[in-house]
């Protein structure tokens, strides 16, 4: 049977929030503005001659996201539900934009961001990811009963992803367009979709990726570079290196916040490789403290998921929560070398108001979902 239909649907509002989820979260904004800082530093003061230049946007974007917190933090997941269809859609024409002349913004060859006022820029597939697990949450709930069907609820789950999917391979970003399948494939499973159409819709990720990555012949390349590195191909290897090299280069107690030096070789360090500065500075116990506190903010962020006794309310804070955490470990991943290079930013810590911000939306859920409680453990009874 599947596991959100034994769920008890009675719930109560609390007030109280969960403090660890809100103090590792903080945690790992603090430490990713001190990271930001020391990769940044010195590049942002030869180019823009204020070594603070990183800092202050992602702050700004910091400022931003605390707002979009509140709000997800405090609505009441009711209302939030009825407008779901309204946010799903608005997300999805917003990921248009980036094609419209005027608005999007074209960076080497890729049409992935949109001028927006203080901002200047904002991505849409960022926001994208927020929109496939509020949507999959919710037709997902109301379909429970029904998952053996697949007319009902999964060939239109996979419509909707597929169509996410789609619009944002378009703007060239297949590193978000794989995740959005990945994070589908979770979701389908923790639902407890029956095992030969979880099978199938493997299947169909696995060869989409493979279309994606053929596609192109650089993303081909940066695969053959990865098993093959002694070719490096037109140097397609050179970030990993240099990154596998600043992380051994900090050793066991690190070079120190001001000794990084290999990292600051790294083209756009303070984006998608900074934990590599993270790990020169800090060293092997930095590392571990990272891994402890994501870890730490990880069973927190499930326990809310799997505790909730409501179905959407449920999978929504599995879906946020799931997106924070895979994004992490694939970030670093990539920065280890242990895949192939993929542009995936480190959530609180990559240079970027776009992932901040939709990060932040994503714990905004995550603690309006940890104010729910069980109605009936409430009063004494127990479920089986």
């Amino acid at each position: 049977m599947n596991k959100y239909s034994v769920f008890p649907q009675k719930t109560v509002h609390d007030s109280s929030f969960d403090a660890a989820l809100i103090a590792s979260m903080v945690l790992l904004v603090g430490l990713g503005l001190v990271t930001l800082y020391i990769t940044s530093a010195d590049y942002a003061g030869r180019m823009f001659d204020n070594p603070l230049y990183f800092v202050k946007r992602q702050a700004l974007g910091i400022a931003a996201g605390l707002l979009f917190l509140l709000i997800f933090a405090w609505i009441d997941m009711d209302m939030l539900r009825k407008a779901l269809p309204f946010i799903v859609i608005g997300i999805f024409i917003l990921c248009f934009f980036p094609f419209l002349p005027g608005i999007g913004i074209r960076r080497n060859g890729a049409s992935r961001w949109i001028r927006v006022p203080v901002f200047s820029t904002f991505q849409p597939s960022e926001a994208a990811k927020l929109a496939v697990v509020l949507f999959l949450a919710n037709l997902f709930a109301k379909k429970y009963d029904r998952l053996d069907d697949p007319g009902v609820s999964l060939y239109p789950a996979a419509v909707g992803v597929f169509a996410f999917v789609l619009v944002v391979f378009l703007q060239d970003d297949f590193s978000t367009a794989v995740f959005l399948l990945i994070t589908a494939l979770f979701m389908f499973f923790i639902v407890g979709v029956k095992l030969h159409w979880f099978a199938v819709f493997i299947l169909i990720t696995a060869a989409l990726s493979i279309l994606f990555i053929f596609d192109e012949a650089y993303r081909a390349n940066r695969v053959i570079a990865f098993l093959k590195p002694e070719l490096d191909i037109n140097g397609l290897n050179y970030q990993i290196r240099v990154s596998r090299r600043a992380i051994s280069a900090g050793g066991f107690w690190g070079q120190g916040l001001g000794g990084i030096q290999r990292s600051n070789a790294i083209p756009e360090v303070q984006a998608d490789f900074i934990f590599a500065g993270w790990a020169e500075a800090m060293g092997l116990i930095g590392v571990v403290l990272y891994f402890i506190l994501l870890a730490f903010f990880a069973c927190r962020a499930f326990s809310i998921a799997f505790k909730c006794p409501e179905r959407f309310r449920s999978l929504c804070a599995f879906g946020c929560a799931l997106i924070i955490v895979l994004q992490s470990l694939m970030n670093i991943a990539v920065v280890s070398g242990a895949v192939p290079a993929t542009g995936i930013p480190l959530p609180f810590f990559s240079s970027g108001g776009s992932s901040i911000l939709i990060t932040l939306c994503l714990c905004g859920v995550l603690i309006n979902v940890s104010r729910y409680k069980n109605s009936e453990e409430e009063n004494g009874a127990v479920y089986e």
